[in-house]
């Protein structure tokens, strides 16, 4: 278990925001996960407890990309749409998994509408 207050505070929100969001094979949940450095996003199906998709800043196509970290998040978005897209998904469920939706997590959200993707 986390034992360091901020972890703890937002695995706390991580926990009251899921259940109220679930994604099916139809809307997948579009999870969000935020480090230091990177940027993972994923598309789960909850009924079966599979992966449909991801989409992370470490990717060979996205590493190459200059500029903050905001700019590789929307483009992180964009990547995870056009999966999405490519597996015939267009609505999806938004899962900021704890954290504000603001900054890196926003710039997800709108590189993901940008590529089409709806929430």
């Amino acid at each position: 278990m986390a034992t360091n207050q901020k972890t703890l505070r937002r695995q706390k929100l991580r926990w009251r925001i899921r259940s109220k969001v679930a994604g099916t094979a139809v809307k997948p949940r579009l999870s969000v996960f935020r480090s230091n450095k990177d940027i993972y996003v994923q598309l789960i199906d909850d009924a079966t407890g599979t992966t449909l998709a991801s989409a992370n800043s470490r990717q060979k196509d996205l590493a190459a990309v200059k500029g903050t970290k905001s700019e590789l998040s929307v483009a992180v978005g964009k990547a995870i749409a056009a999966k999405a897209l490519a597996l015939g998904l267009e609505y999806c469920v938004f899962d900021r998994g704890g954290y504000l939706f603001h900054g890196r997590v926003k710039a997800i959200a709108d590189g993901a509408r940008e590529g089409g993707l709806k929430f």
